[in-house]
């Protein structure tokens, strides 16, 4: 039986880092702003492309409030790059996500239907926002493609979370 770990809101998110496009690695997590990480399932996602776009499409918004978007999968390099030609996001597109980070996370992990679908395991869609003080705000994992947070509630609630300085919810375990 394959074991997940429950991430719980409110703890300290144990920083990230996972490789851009360029090469670079990029940290989630780590102390000093608003963070967003958006898991998507792939480059063989149709759905993750079109959310990719969405995403995208209010990345102004995202930055106003002073929150860094970035988005991964489990996808190779080149699978990645594949994902970044349809959907064309500006913020950072991370890769390589290992089936150990995945249970670490608490993600759902599928099987490809077929070789033509995908050559590995990935995790269904995820939302991952830490606070400045590194601690997990907000958490939606979700175990099928369509199954993701409506974009402009979400950045509605992120507008109300900061101007308020509204607490973090769900921490009771």
């Amino acid at each position: 039986m394959d074991t997940t770990t429950k991430l719980h809101p409110g703890q300290p998110f144990r920083p990230l880092s996972l490789p851009r496009l360029d090469g670079s690695p990029y940290t989630f997590g780590a102390p000093g702003r608003w963070q967003a990480l958006f898991v998507i399932r792939g480059q063989h996602c149709p759905i993750c492309k079109t959310y990719l776009a969405e995403i995208e499409q209010r990345r102004a918004a995202f930055e106003e409030l002073g929150i860094a978007v970035a988005a991964v999968s489990a996808d190779d390099e080149e699978q990645t790059r594949s994902t970044a030609q349809a959907a064309r996001p500006a913020f950072p597109l991370l890769y390589g996500m290992d089936e150990a980070t995945m249970q670490g996370l608490g993600l759902y992990v599928s099987e490809p239907r077929s070789p033509q679908e995908t050559n590995h395991r990935f995790a269904e869609p995820a939302l991952f926002v830490v606070n400045p003080e590194g601690l997990l705000h907000l958490v939606d994992i979700a175990n099928a493609p369509f199954l993701r947070p409506d974009l402009d509630r979400l950045l509605a609630g992120l507008r109300f979370v900061i101007e308020k300085n509204y607490p973090i919810r769900g921490t009771r375990r």
